[in-house]
């Protein structure tokens, strides 16, 4: 499925929001949404709704799946820095292009990530950044392989891998159980997804699953492990009486 020749082909995209994003020939297709922009996208379908929900928590563990370029992360900080907040965070992210999150600290961020600019030269360096308040881990290789084995439980989880269609074996029924097993659990799972294949995925693993809406943002979904107040709820049990030919992705579809 997945094509090392490949791997190293990418061109630099302009998304709609004035932030620079890649083009993966390997997966063929662009690692943010070119129209909601890749600095817009972290923050409002990631960064925001999961520090609204969790502002309670002085301390977040987040896995940011995958690395990828590393906005979702970096945004997190920004987010932080930003609004002046104490919250202590650890984020643990998949990431098999190594050579992608090397190249890291030459790529063209937009300037709210300049205050970041140490932090993106040692994690492209290290793979690893720690301080006081974050701390950041790359787990290079196989996220199929990596997620059973953190020991960590997880608060959020900012589900953003290549698009279903695309990379399968990160949105299948059997990968979210991997995902749930190492959840606290009141955790949170953020996603782009909005398609009732992946929806019902989380729903068999006994996510609760809620629309999000932003400005300017297309709307997105948000799991929860617990029920939530104030967002829009969607009754999955009814969706599959709707659409009896509904189905979650299942693992022996693609091994």
């Amino acid at each position: 499925m997945y094509n090392e020749t490949l791997r190293a082909q990418k061109e630099v995209v302009l998304c709609e929001d004035g932030t620079n994003t890649l083009y993966s020939k390997e997966f063929d297709e662009p690692y943010h949404s070119t129209k909601d922009g890749a600095l817009h996208e972290s923050l409002e379908k990631h960064v925001k709704p999961s520090f609204s929900l969790k502002s309670h928590k002085e301390k977040l563990t987040i896995l940011d799946i995958c690395f990828g370029l590393g906005y979702n992360t970096f945004a997190t900080l920004y987010y932080i820095k930003k609004n002046n907040l104490k919250t202590k965070v650890h984020i643990l992210s998949p990431e098999f292009d190594e050579g992608l999150v090397r190249s890291l600290d030459t790529f063209d961020f937009p300037p709210e990530f300049d205050m970041l600019k140490d932090i993106i030269k040692a994690v492209a360096t290290d793979l690893y950044y720690e301080d006081e308040q974050f701390k950041i881990e790359i787990l290079i290789g196989d996220a199929r392989q990596s997620i059973p084995q953190i020991k960590e439980k997880i608060d959020v989880v900012y589900q953003d891998a290549f698009s279903p269609a695309h990379n399968p074996l990160l949105w299948t029924k059997e990968w979210f159980a991997d995902v749930r097993a190492i959840c606290n659990e009141d955790a949170i799972l953020t996603t782009y997804s909005t398609a009732a294949a992946i929806r019902l995925g989380l729903y068999e693993n006994g996510f609760y699953i809620f629309v999000h809406r932003a400005e300017m943002m297309r709307y997105s979904t948000v799991a929860s492990l617990t029920m939530l107040e104030g967002l829009e709820y969607i009754d999955m049990e009814l969706k599959k009486i709707r659409n009896t030919e509904a189905r979650s992705m299942k693992d022996n579809e693609y091994f």
